[in-house]
C-alpha cells in the first residue's frame, strides 16, 4: 500500500557516492517513494547506481522504483518501476512486476493515458508539468483538475510533478494529489534533509493524513 507523502526522484549525478550519501540522509523524513532517475548515465553505471540505492533504501524501509527501465527494475528486485511515454506497454508492466510490485505510469496533460493506465492495474497515476519545471523546460502543462478528476474517477494515488516547491505545494494535495514527485527544491536545497521533513509535514495535518 502506498502512502502520501513526498515523492523523492534523483537528480542525474554522475557521482554515486554522492547520490547515495545523499538520498541516505533524505530517508529518515519518510519520503512515500524514491525514484532512482539518471538520464545521462550508461548502463553500467544505471545498474550500479540503482543497486547501491536499493540497499539504503531497503535498510531505511522506504520502496524504490527505477525510472524508465522495467528490465532494470527486475533485474535488480527493485520494489517497482516509473514508465514514460515510450518506456513499454503498462499492462504487460504489470505482469512482468507481479502484483506486489508498485507501478506507475506518467500521464503528462492526457487523460487517455490515465484511462490506459488504471485499465492496465497501476499503482498511482502521475500528471504532469503542473509548474514550469527546470528538469523538463519544454514539457507540457498539466491543469490541476486532472489531478482530482483522476482521484475521483480512478480511485488510485495520483502524482504530481514538475516545477513543485514548498510554496506551491499545498494546492496540489488540496486539488487531490497523494505523492509531491521533486528533485530540485529537495537535492538543491541549502538543507535537504530539512526541506525533506518539511515535505512530509504537508502531509500531517489530519484532513490529508492517510493511506492512499
Amino acid at each position: 500500500m502506498l502512502h502520501s507523502g513526498l515523492y523523492l526522484v534523483t537528480p542525474d549525478w554522475p557521482d554515486s557516492d554522492a547520490l547515495v550519501a545523499a538520498v541516505a540522509a533524505l530517508l529518515p523524513s519518510r519520503p512515500a517513494l524514491v525514484q532512482y532517475r539518471n538520464k545521462l548515465a550508461d548502463d553500467a553505471l544505471k545498474r550500479e547506481q540503482a543497486l547501491r540505492l536499493l540497499a539504503v533504501c531497503r535498510a531505511a524501509d522506504v520502496p524504490l522504483i527505477v525510472n524508465d527501465d522495467l528490465a532494470l527494475a527486475l533485474e535488480i528486485g527493485a520494489d517497482g518501476a516509473h514508465l514514460g511515454r515510450d518506456d513499454g506497454d503498462p499492462a504487460a508492466a504489470r505482469r512482468a512486476l507481479g502484483p506486489d510490485r508498485i507501478l506507475g505510469v506518467s500521464c503528462y496533460d492526457e487523460w487517455p493515458r490515465a484511462v490506459a493506465g488504471a485499465a492496465a492495474g497501476v499503482d498511482y497515476l502521475a500528471f504532469g508539468a503542473i509548474y514550469p519545471s527546470p528538469t523538463k523546460p519544454a514539457a507540457a502543462r498539466a491543469p490541476l483538475d486532472l489531478l482530482t478528476r483522476a482521484k475521483r474517477e480512478f480511485g488510485l494515488p495520483v502524482a504530481a510533478i514538475g516545477g513543485i516547491t514548498l510554496d506551491n505545494a499545498r494546492p496540489l494535495i488540496d486539488a487531490g494529489a497523494s505523492l509531491l514527485a521533486v528533485i530540485s527544491d529537495v537535492f538543491s536545497a541549502p538543507d535537504p534533509a530539512a526541506r525533506a521533513a518539511a515535505y512530509a509535514g504537508l502531509f500531517d495535518r489530519p484532513h490529508q493524513e492517510s493511506s492512499v
